[in-house]
This record gives C-alpha cells, sequence and structure tokens, in this order.
C-alpha cells in the first residue's frame, strides 16, 4: 500500500476583540458563524474564501493572526 500525503491545511487564528452590542444585526450573526460569541475568544479557522470574505465583513471587531 502506498502512504497517503498528509497535507496540512492553512490556518487562521481569529480573535475577538469588539462586541457586537449596537452593530448591525448580520455581523452579529456573522461572529457567530464564525464561531465567536464573547470578547478576547479565539478561534482556529480553516483558511477559505468564504471564512476570508466573513472576517472582511467584521474586520473592525477581529484580529486575525497567521495569514
Amino acid at each position: 500500500m502506498a502512504k497517503a500525503e498528509t497535507k496540512k491545511k492553512k490556518t487562521l487564528r481569529v480573535t475577538q476583540l469588539g462586541s457586537p452590542i449596537g452593530r448591525k444585526h448580520d455581523q452579529r450573526e456573522t461572529l457567530i458563524g464564525l464561531g465567536l460569541n464573547k470578547r478576547h475568544r479565539s478561534r482556529e479557522l480553516e483558511d477559505t474564501p468564504s471564512v476570508r470574505g466573513m472576517i472582511r465583513k467584521v474586520q473592525h471587531l477581529v484580529r486575525v493572526d497567521g495569514e
């Protein structure tokens, strides 16, 4: 049998810095979609175009590491 190649998927570390209070409803929903719901919480997310678009929508509320 041949060894299966393991490809390391690129990830981004997204940390929520701002509060969704007083923001538009879609921005709050985007944070939830990213798996964030409280300030200073972080998530490791796969680097895909859809995740990049979500991050861009709430870029004023999050910090991204690993770019």
